[in-house]
């Protein structure tokens, strides 16, 4: 039995630039090429300052631009976002997330009733599969997860913050991110918290979205910084050590 078609204009996309508006032009020509009728807007949050790589150009759906006077975390710019959105559905989308075809259609329609967060699967540059699912993050899981007899789970404990799409009930449910993390962490975190929440994660796996990763900047000390704080957040988080108790390492 076919599946219905999903609501006209049931998206609404969250994006957020770090002086990535060049990452984020060919995204909104592929999100407006493969699947313009099921997005109702895009919330474009400009982090810091930057050219307007956009100026002069036009897509088929609207988009509102929020100027941060400062620059915000992750969490805390897509709950921003969050407050303009009337959609039933929340796509929270990195700058350097890629389609070659209509992925957001199918992955509404495909949503069970009780799936709070869904996700493609996602292809990383030179991979020939797409990424394997996520176990839930602890010293071991990191110290364990580079063996050969590493074993991923076959339903994944998280879903990478590059791709998220939210049901808006949700999202609400769980009072969005944690503002606490700056960058990194808080995909797991929420992910936990939906979980816990009762809803399930859902992954496509008949879908595929491509990641253009640009992870130099990744090496920074900034960036280790970041990672470390986070996982010890994460760590020391009261949501962490429930969903522990709930799901096998």
């Amino acid at each position: 039995m076919p599946m219905p078609p999903p609501p006209l204009q049931a998206i609404t996309v969250s994006i957020v630039s770090h002086g990535q508006l060049e990452l984020v032009l060919p995204l909104l020509d592929q999100l407006d090429r493969f699947s313009r009728p099921c997005v109702a807007r895009v919330l474009l949050t400009i982090n810091i300052p930057e050219t307007d790589a956009l100026a002069g150009r036009h897509w088929g759906f609207d988009i509102e631009r929020i100027e941060n006077t400062r620059p915000r975390g992750f969490g805390a710019n897509h709950n921003q976002a969050f407050a303009r959105c009337a959609t039933p559905w929340f796509l929270v989308l990195n700058p350097d997330i890629r389609f070659a075809s209509d992925v957001l259609t199918p992955l509404v329609a495909q949503a069970a009733p009780d799936a709070g967060l869904l996700t493609p699967r996602i292809l990383e540059p030179g991979k020939a599969e797409p990424e394997q699912h996520r176990a839930i993050i602890t010293p071991r899981e990191i110290l364990t997860r580079r063996r050969p007899d590493y074993a991923r789970p076959a339903v994944p404990a998280w879903i990478p913050g590059l791709f998220m799409l939210f049901r808006s009930e949700a999202y609400r449910q769980v009072r969005g991110f944690d503002e606490r993390f700056f960058m990194y962490g808080e995909d797991f975190d929420i992910c936990a918290r939906t979980r816990l929440a009762g809803w399930k994660l859902q992954v496509a796996e008949d879908l595929v979205a491509l990641h253009d990763a640009r992870r130099a900047s990744h090496a920074r000390p900034k960036h280790l910084y970041w990672h470390v704080t986070s996982l010890l957040k994460v760590w020391l988080s009261a949501a962490f050590w429930r969903y522990l108790k709930r799901r096998p390492l």
